[in-house]
Protein backbone atom coordinates (compact mmCIF):
# COMPACT_ATOMS: atom_id res chain seq x y z
CA UNK A 1 0.00 0.00 0.00
CA UNK A 2 1.36 3.73 -1.06
CA UNK A 3 0.85 6.59 1.45
CA UNK A 4 1.13 9.73 0.21
CA UNK A 5 3.34 12.32 1.75
CA UNK A 6 1.74 15.59 3.11
CA UNK A 7 3.89 18.18 4.44
CA UNK A 8 2.43 20.22 7.30
CA UNK A 9 5.42 22.34 7.28
CA UNK A 10 5.58 23.51 3.43
CA UNK A 11 8.76 22.51 2.74
CA UNK A 12 7.01 21.79 -1.02
CA UNK A 13 6.42 25.53 -1.34
CA UNK A 14 10.01 26.63 0.11
CA UNK A 15 11.38 24.31 -2.60
CA UNK A 16 9.43 25.62 -5.87
CA UNK A 17 11.60 28.63 -6.23
CA UNK A 18 14.15 26.91 -5.95
CA UNK A 19 14.11 24.54 -8.48
CA UNK A 20 12.49 27.59 -10.95
CA UNK A 21 15.81 29.02 -10.46
CA UNK A 22 17.45 25.85 -10.80
CA UNK A 23 15.15 25.51 -14.40
CA UNK A 24 15.68 29.17 -14.98
CA UNK A 25 19.77 28.57 -15.10
CA UNK A 26 19.53 25.40 -16.64
CA UNK A 27 17.72 27.49 -19.81
CA UNK A 28 21.04 29.71 -19.64
CA UNK A 29 22.90 26.63 -20.36
CA UNK A 30 20.80 25.61 -23.11
CA UNK A 31 22.59 28.64 -25.69
CA UNK A 32 26.04 28.66 -24.39
CA UNK A 33 26.38 24.70 -25.17
CA UNK A 34 25.58 25.61 -28.70
CA UNK A 35 27.99 28.10 -28.36
CA UNK A 36 30.63 25.92 -27.32
CA UNK A 37 29.30 23.58 -30.27
CA UNK A 38 29.88 26.15 -32.76
CA UNK A 39 33.11 27.03 -30.88
CA UNK A 40 34.71 23.32 -31.16
CA UNK A 41 33.08 23.01 -34.47
CA UNK A 42 36.12 25.88 -35.59
CA UNK A 43 38.19 23.98 -33.47
CA UNK A 44 37.92 21.04 -35.14
CA UNK A 45 38.54 22.38 -38.52
CA UNK A 46 42.06 24.03 -37.61
CA UNK A 47 43.49 20.46 -36.56
CA UNK A 48 41.46 18.69 -39.36
CA UNK A 49 43.00 21.34 -41.56
CA UNK A 50 46.44 20.69 -40.04
CA UNK A 51 46.40 16.92 -40.81
CA UNK A 52 45.36 17.70 -44.52
CA UNK A 53 41.86 16.74 -43.98
CA UNK A 54 40.70 20.11 -46.06
CA UNK A 55 37.26 18.65 -46.31
CA UNK A 56 36.29 17.45 -42.70
CA UNK A 57 37.56 21.44 -41.95
CA UNK A 58 35.09 22.48 -44.76
CA UNK A 59 31.92 20.15 -43.27
CA UNK A 60 33.16 21.67 -39.23
CA UNK A 61 32.76 24.63 -40.71
CA UNK A 62 29.64 24.18 -41.99
CA UNK A 63 28.24 22.81 -38.66
CA UNK A 64 29.67 25.73 -36.59
CA UNK A 65 26.96 27.73 -39.11
CA UNK A 66 23.85 25.51 -37.73
CA UNK A 67 25.27 25.83 -34.28
CA UNK A 68 25.73 29.48 -34.46
CA UNK A 69 22.29 29.75 -36.29
CA UNK A 70 20.43 28.16 -33.62
CA UNK A 71 22.30 29.57 -30.50
CA UNK A 72 20.73 32.87 -31.03
CA UNK A 73 17.04 31.42 -31.71
CA UNK A 74 17.01 29.61 -28.95
CA UNK A 75 18.10 32.57 -26.57
CA UNK A 76 15.49 35.05 -27.88
CA UNK A 77 12.65 32.11 -28.12
CA UNK A 78 13.42 31.22 -24.47
CA UNK A 79 13.78 35.16 -23.26
CA UNK A 80 17.63 34.09 -22.07
CA UNK A 81 19.51 36.69 -24.16
CA UNK A 82 22.26 38.06 -21.73
CA UNK A 83 25.13 40.09 -22.43
CA UNK A 84 27.55 37.43 -21.39
CA UNK A 85 26.15 35.14 -24.16
CA UNK A 86 26.43 37.90 -26.91
CA UNK A 87 29.85 38.54 -25.98
CA UNK A 88 30.68 34.53 -25.74
CA UNK A 89 29.00 34.32 -29.29
CA UNK A 90 31.66 36.73 -30.77
CA UNK A 91 34.80 35.55 -29.72
CA UNK A 92 33.41 31.61 -30.55
CA UNK A 93 32.63 33.02 -34.18
CA UNK A 94 35.82 34.84 -33.87
CA UNK A 95 37.93 31.09 -34.25
CA UNK A 96 35.35 29.06 -36.51
CA UNK A 97 34.27 32.15 -38.94
CA UNK A 98 37.70 33.77 -38.76
CA UNK A 99 40.73 31.97 -38.18
CA UNK A 100 39.39 28.09 -39.12
CA UNK A 101 38.55 29.68 -42.90
CA UNK A 102 41.31 31.80 -43.24
CA UNK A 103 43.80 28.90 -42.47
CA UNK A 104 41.86 26.62 -44.64
CA UNK A 105 41.54 29.24 -47.14
CA UNK A 106 45.56 29.25 -46.71
CA UNK A 107 46.04 25.76 -46.68
CA UNK A 108 43.81 24.66 -49.17
CA UNK A 109 44.49 27.75 -51.77
CA UNK A 110 47.81 28.71 -51.57
CA UNK A 111 49.99 26.20 -49.78
CA UNK A 112 49.67 23.12 -52.12
CA UNK A 113 50.52 26.04 -55.47
CA UNK A 114 53.47 27.34 -53.70
CA UNK A 115 55.21 24.42 -52.86
CA UNK A 116 54.74 22.66 -56.17
CA UNK A 117 58.00 21.58 -57.69
CA UNK A 118 59.75 24.03 -60.51
CA UNK A 119 56.87 26.52 -59.63
CA UNK A 120 58.45 30.10 -60.10
CA UNK A 121 57.98 32.94 -57.62
CA UNK A 122 56.15 30.97 -54.62
CA UNK A 123 57.45 33.38 -52.25
CA UNK A 124 55.41 36.40 -52.91
CA UNK A 125 52.52 33.74 -53.74
CA UNK A 126 53.37 32.68 -50.00
CA UNK A 127 53.10 36.21 -48.77
CA UNK A 128 50.21 36.81 -50.41
CA UNK A 129 48.41 34.26 -48.92
CA UNK A 130 49.19 35.10 -45.53
CA UNK A 131 48.51 38.66 -45.68
CA UNK A 132 45.26 38.17 -47.66
CA UNK A 133 44.13 35.84 -44.85
CA UNK A 134 45.20 38.12 -42.05
CA UNK A 135 42.99 40.71 -44.12
CA UNK A 136 39.91 38.35 -43.79
CA UNK A 137 40.20 37.86 -40.05
CA UNK A 138 40.24 41.52 -39.30
CA UNK A 139 37.51 42.09 -41.11
CA UNK A 140 35.68 39.06 -39.56
CA UNK A 141 36.94 41.01 -36.29
CA UNK A 142 35.58 44.09 -37.36
CA UNK A 143 32.61 43.20 -38.53
CA UNK A 144 31.59 41.22 -35.43
CA UNK A 145 32.60 43.80 -32.96
CA UNK A 146 30.42 46.72 -35.38
CA UNK A 147 27.48 44.37 -35.00
CA UNK A 148 27.92 44.23 -31.48
CA UNK A 149 27.62 48.18 -30.87
CA UNK A 150 25.23 48.39 -33.88
CA UNK A 151 23.04 45.83 -34.34
CA UNK A 152 20.90 45.14 -37.38
CA UNK A 153 20.33 47.53 -40.17
CA UNK A 154 18.57 50.62 -38.60
CA UNK A 155 14.81 50.33 -38.91
CA UNK A 156 14.66 47.26 -40.23
CA UNK A 157 15.61 43.44 -38.72
CA UNK A 158 15.31 41.83 -41.89
CA UNK A 159 18.20 43.19 -42.95
CA UNK A 160 22.48 42.50 -41.69
CA UNK A 161 24.93 45.55 -42.08
CA UNK A 162 27.38 43.73 -44.16
CA UNK A 163 28.04 40.45 -45.44
CA UNK A 164 27.76 38.04 -41.45
CA UNK A 165 30.81 36.15 -40.85
CA UNK A 166 29.15 32.52 -41.37
CA UNK A 167 28.15 33.55 -45.08
CA UNK A 168 31.62 34.38 -46.06
CA UNK A 169 33.36 31.39 -44.01
CA UNK A 170 30.19 29.31 -45.23
CA UNK A 171 31.63 30.20 -49.25
CA UNK A 172 35.02 29.50 -48.34
CA UNK A 173 33.82 26.29 -46.96
CA UNK A 174 31.65 25.17 -49.66
CA UNK A 175 34.31 26.25 -52.37
CA UNK A 176 36.68 23.50 -50.55
CA UNK A 177 33.85 21.17 -49.89
CA UNK A 178 32.28 21.13 -53.61
CA UNK A 179 36.38 21.28 -55.25
CA UNK A 180 37.77 19.24 -51.97
CA UNK A 181 41.80 18.58 -54.30
CA UNK A 182 44.22 21.49 -53.35
CA UNK A 183 44.84 24.05 -55.70
CA UNK A 184 48.03 23.60 -57.47
CA UNK A 185 47.90 25.75 -59.85
CA UNK A 186 49.33 29.81 -58.82
CA UNK A 187 47.09 31.56 -61.02
CA UNK A 188 44.39 30.05 -59.45
CA UNK A 189 45.40 30.38 -55.98
CA UNK A 190 45.49 34.31 -57.12
CA UNK A 191 42.08 33.83 -58.65
CA UNK A 192 41.34 32.17 -55.20
CA UNK A 193 42.68 35.34 -52.80
CA UNK A 194 40.68 37.51 -54.96
CA UNK A 195 37.83 35.93 -53.65
CA UNK A 196 38.67 36.11 -50.62
CA UNK A 197 39.85 39.33 -50.04
CA UNK A 198 36.61 39.96 -51.79
CA UNK A 199 34.30 38.46 -48.52
CA UNK A 200 36.53 40.10 -46.59
CA UNK A 201 35.50 43.63 -47.82
CA UNK A 202 32.10 42.93 -48.36
CA UNK A 203 32.30 41.80 -44.46
CA UNK A 204 33.61 46.05 -44.09
CA UNK A 205 31.01 47.12 -45.97
CA UNK A 206 27.90 48.31 -45.58
CA UNK A 207 25.64 46.51 -48.17
CA UNK A 208 22.43 44.68 -46.73
CA UNK A 209 21.98 40.87 -46.50
CA UNK A 210 18.87 38.94 -46.27
CA UNK A 211 18.49 37.99 -42.45
CA UNK A 212 15.78 35.32 -42.59
CA UNK A 213 15.40 36.57 -38.99
CA UNK A 214 11.75 37.43 -39.83
CA UNK A 215 10.52 34.15 -40.62
CA UNK A 216 8.52 32.66 -38.14
CA UNK A 217 9.05 28.88 -38.01
CA UNK A 218 6.34 28.28 -35.63
CA UNK A 219 3.73 29.63 -38.25
CA UNK A 220 1.55 27.58 -40.56
CA UNK A 221 2.99 27.61 -43.78
CA UNK A 222 1.39 26.19 -46.99
CA UNK A 223 1.90 22.41 -48.05
CA UNK A 224 4.10 23.76 -50.90
CA UNK A 225 6.94 25.38 -48.61
CA UNK A 226 7.39 22.26 -46.41
CA UNK A 227 7.85 20.03 -49.56
CA UNK A 228 10.18 22.67 -50.84
CA UNK A 229 11.96 22.49 -47.49
CA UNK A 230 12.34 19.16 -47.69
CA UNK A 231 13.28 18.44 -50.90
CA UNK A 232 16.08 21.21 -50.33
CA UNK A 233 17.28 18.98 -47.24
CA UNK A 234 17.35 16.03 -49.51
CA UNK A 235 19.33 18.12 -51.98
CA UNK A 236 22.33 18.88 -48.84
CA UNK A 237 22.20 15.68 -48.32
CA UNK A 238 22.70 13.87 -51.11
CA UNK A 239 24.31 16.53 -53.61
CA UNK A 240 25.90 18.13 -50.50
CA UNK A 241 28.72 19.60 -53.22
CA UNK A 242 26.92 21.49 -55.65
CA UNK A 243 23.42 22.48 -53.06
CA UNK A 244 25.54 24.38 -50.66
CA UNK A 245 28.03 26.18 -53.07
CA UNK A 246 24.83 27.52 -55.17
CA UNK A 247 23.18 28.31 -51.72
CA UNK A 248 26.75 29.53 -50.74
CA UNK A 249 27.21 31.75 -53.71
CA UNK A 250 23.61 32.61 -54.15
CA UNK A 251 23.81 34.54 -50.97
CA UNK A 252 27.08 36.10 -51.41
CA UNK A 253 25.62 37.47 -54.87
CA UNK A 254 22.14 38.37 -53.57
CA UNK A 255 23.91 41.03 -51.48
CA UNK A 256 25.51 42.85 -54.09
CA UNK A 257 22.10 42.51 -56.68
CA UNK A 258 19.92 44.37 -53.99
CA UNK A 259 22.69 46.81 -53.56
CA UNK A 260 22.46 47.49 -57.74
CA UNK A 261 18.88 48.27 -57.80
CA UNK A 262 18.66 49.92 -54.70
CA UNK A 263 21.43 52.49 -56.44
CA UNK A 264 19.26 52.34 -59.75
CA UNK A 265 16.10 53.13 -58.00
CA UNK A 266 17.94 55.82 -56.12
CA UNK A 267 19.16 57.20 -59.36
CA UNK A 268 15.90 57.38 -60.78
CA UNK A 269 13.84 58.45 -58.36
CA UNK A 270 16.24 61.56 -57.99
CA UNK A 271 15.73 62.01 -61.61
CA UNK A 272 12.12 62.15 -61.35
CA UNK A 273 12.04 64.90 -58.56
Amino acid sequence: MEFDFIDPIGHDEERRPFRKHRLRRGVYVLPSVLTVANLLCGYYAILATLDGQVDNAARAIGFAIIFDSLDGRVARAMGTNSEFGKQFDSLADVISFGIAPAFLAYAWGVHAAATAPGVAGTGHLIQMGWLIGFFYLCCCAWRLARFNIQGMAPGSNRFFVGMPTPAAAGMIAAVVHFVQNPIENPSLSVLWLVLVAVLGILMLSTIRHYSFKDIQWTKRRPSLFVVAMAMLIGAIWFFSQYTLLVIAGAYTAHGLVLQFVRVVRHRTASRHA
